[in-house]
């Protein structure tokens, strides 16, 4: 279950099509990448990127009064669909310490293919200064990985593309995310 959801879109008169015209925000959640739709109290307003309380503690939340539920990639609105790179790239900053663990300990999936190789823009060539720099020392921060392994330009969007590739399903193999429902 997710505590903490960053806001992707807000639709301060909901959706139209709803019989019931609430204040409703799109989410991602932070821990699992869950994608939310969350009711927002009655004069309040939220931002896009605003990280929000959507736990169990009921007298936490300041601004969201349910969570609807979970939504798939094609319900969000084009909006929240902009916003997900960006939104992806600040959780990803965020939790950089989770992310370079990840890249410090992961291993093959199979004799042929590396879980590093399912992230954009991670090749042959890339895989091996990773393993090579990362034998040496573990990375201790994305600058630290960037400075070590040469012409690895942004791992933050390469992380973040990943995650919403994953998020979109079809996927073989999820790293960071659960599978759409249609696919487990």
């Amino acid at each position: 279950m997710e505590e903490y959801g960053y806001v992707l879109d807000f639709l301060p008169l909901g959706k139209p099509d709803d019989l019931r015209r609430e204040p409703l925000a799109y989410l991602v959640g932070e821990k699992f990448f869950t994608l939310l739709e969350v009711v927002i109290k009655r004069n309040e307003k939220v931002e896009v990127g605003e990280r929000l309380y959507i736990g169990p503690i009921l007298s936490q939340r300041a601004k969201v009064e349910r969570v609807k539920g979970k939504v798939d990639y094609d319900s969000l609105s084009s909006s929240a669909k902009s916003e997900m790179s960006r939104v992806l790239a600040k959780i990803v900053m965020v939790k950089e310490k989770v992310f370079i663990e990840f890249i410090n300990r992961c291993g093959p999936i199979t004799i042929r293919q590396h879980q590093l190789e399912l992230l954009p823009g991670i090749g042959k060539k890339h895989l091996v200064d990773i393993l090579a720099e990362r034998e040496k020392a573990p990375f201790t921060s994305f600058k630290d990985l960037t400075d070590r392994v040469p012409h690895l330009i942004d791992p933050v969007r390469i992380i973040a593309d990943r995650i919403q590739l994953e998020m979109k399903g079809g996927e073989r193999y999820y790293l960071f995310t659960r599978p759409p429902h249609e696919q487990k």
